[in-house]
């Protein structure tokens, strides 16, 4: 890799890289930008290049990945698209969804991607770069690696590692997971598989989820520092914390584990699953267990089934389908189940769903339509555009309160005229975000278009308490702590527990 250009900043970037995927890059960003921001310096997120579903929407309306607008919020800053200028969005069969700045630009597939995307997507990372700075030019970059950054077979067209990091010409931490075993190997083969200038860029080393007695691992640090003559920053310990997941197989990872809970709440677990940090909200409410649903099975035990959104609505329908949960959720609801869809489980629950660009399947269904749940009166039709935007907007039901959140979805759904409309009523004031029927003697279906709606507290008290209220227990007075505090108090807590064991502040300068 033959660099001649470089961007020259105020303040020394921070990179973060891993030994792996999954190893802790995310968090540890998170935890540096809010350690810098307490220090009185202004941290700013940067991944170049992100390949996820669990997405963003910033207030110029550009899609990001939700964990660079975590790794915002860590430096208290508002989220903007520049933050992660490229997103991959997986839609099956080998093909992405393209976004750049924030703007779908098109398709690809995983073979043509580098072949058609590379130059481009290198001008993007930069151009993303540039604004940053112009934004404030005493900002200091703190960068999230993709992966290895020594993955030899694609280390010649890697846009999001070594690239930026020579470019930036950044200090870099070396991340390992020990929980995964061989740590040792993961370090020294990944240091001897850099090339001289890129090894010289590695400053510092950080052991991530240990367990047990640290002390136990400090001859490893010393022959790791011996071996490699680079620094071992800290050993962190496995962190209780729950924390917003990167992807969706980290949803599976994550079992019922709150013995008094008061409501058991259902997650359709969807291949192509998307925007799942909207259940973030709930997974931080003690009175609740989350259980991921992904086979047919009786779900009459669930207070609660929620359907959440999906970057392929049709295929996922199928997959329902062929597991048998299409025909659960409709027996749920005839034994008066609570059912919630969210985006594209709320074009689900519908009657029927037209898709004449292929914009939500995989099969093109110009010639006709196909048919959803059947719950909701509805007919979606999934257009050429996307509609991406945030959301301020009032609630008519379960209470009336303010609402914010935001859009992402090509479809735009209706109530089919020739239906019997008297029981279907609009959760907000702006027409065509959400609809619900609800019997107090019975159960309740609801579907939105807003992602984040669970992030208003005194809407979700209020849905929490329709449900305990149909199953006969007590309701609650208020919501104990606001989402959005809960969310800084755990990322201050991650930012202590590293401060705690990792020495950051001597790679700064």
């Amino acid at each position: 890799m033959h660099f001649k250009e470089r961007l020259k900043t105020k303040n020394i970037s921070i990179m973060v890289l891993g030994t792996s995927s999954g190893v802790g890059k995310s968090i540890t960003v998170t935890a540096i930008c809010r350690i810098l921001r307490d220090l009185g310096e202004q941290p700013v997120p940067f991944k170049g290049q992100n390949m996820s579903n669990n997405a963003w929407v910033d207030t110029e309306g550009g899609e990001m990945a939700f964990s660079q607008a975590l790794q915002a919020f860590a430096s208290r800053k508002t989220p903007s698209s520049e933050m992660n200028p490229i997103l991959l969005k997986p839609q099956g069969n080998s093909t992405s969804e393209v976004i750049h700045l924030g703007r779908s630009v098109g398709i690809t597939t995983a073979r043509n991607y580098y072949q058609n995307w590379f130059k481009l997507g290198w001008e993007i990372i930069k151009k993303g770069l540039h604004k940053i700075i112009e934004k404030d030019e005493n900002c200091r970059l703190i960068i999230e690696g993709a992966g290895s950054p020594v993955e030899m077979n694609l280390i010649h067209r890697d846009l999001t590692n070594l690239r930026i990091a020579k470019y930036l010409e950044a200090n870099c931490i070396l991340v390992a997971d020990i929980e995964r075993g061989g740590v040792f190997a993961q370090i020294i083969g990944t240091l001897e598989l850099l090339k001289p200038d890129e090894k010289k860029l590695i400053k510092g080393i950080i052991i991530n989820r240990f367990r047990g007695d640290l002390s136990l691992f400090e001859e490893g640090k010393k022959w790791i520092e011996n071996k490699t003559k680079i620094p071992v920053l800290g050993i962190l310990p496995s962190l209780n914390e729950i924390f917003p997941p990167e992807d969706s197989l980290d949803l599976l990872d994550r079992v019922p584990s709150k013995k008094s809970a008061a409501l058991e709440i259902g997650i359709i677990k969807f291949p192509s699953i998307s925007n799942f940090s909207d259940l973030d909200p709930l997974e931080n409410e003690a009175s609740i267990n989350l259980n991921w649903v992904r086979n047919g099975q009786n779900l009459d035990k669930f207070d609660l089934i929620i359907l959440p959104g999906s970057k392929q609505t049709i295929k996922d329908i199928f997959f329902l389908r062929k597991s048998g949960l299409f025909k659960n959720i409709q027996e749920y609801s005839k034994n008066n189940g609570n059912i919630l869809g969210i985006c594209g489980g709320l074009q689900m629950l519908g009657k029927y769903l037209e898709d004449p660009y292929s914009k939500e399947s995989f099969k093109t269904l110009k010639k006709g339509s196909i048919e959803g749940i059947g719950l909701l009166p509805l007919k979606t039709v999934f257009l050429e555009a996307k509609t991406t935007k945030r959301i301020k907007s009032h609630s008519n039901w379960p209470c009336i309160t303010t609402i914010k959140g935001f859009e992402i979805h090509n479809g735009i759904s209706e109530i089919i005229s020739s239906e019997n409309k008297d029981n279907v009523s609009e959760i907000f004031r702006k027409n065509k975000l959400g609809w619900y029927i609800d019997s107090k003697k019975k159960g309740s279906i609801a579907g939105t278009y807003i992602h984040g709606i669970f992030e208003n507290d005194q809407w979700r008290l209020n849905y929490l308490n329709l449900l305990r209220e149909k199953k006969g227990i007590q309701k609650l007075d208020k919501i104990h702590t606001p989402y959005r505090i809960k969310r800084e108090a755990i990322i201050d807590n991650l930012a202590t527990q590293f401060k705690k064991h990792i020495n950051i502040e001597s790679i700064l300068y």
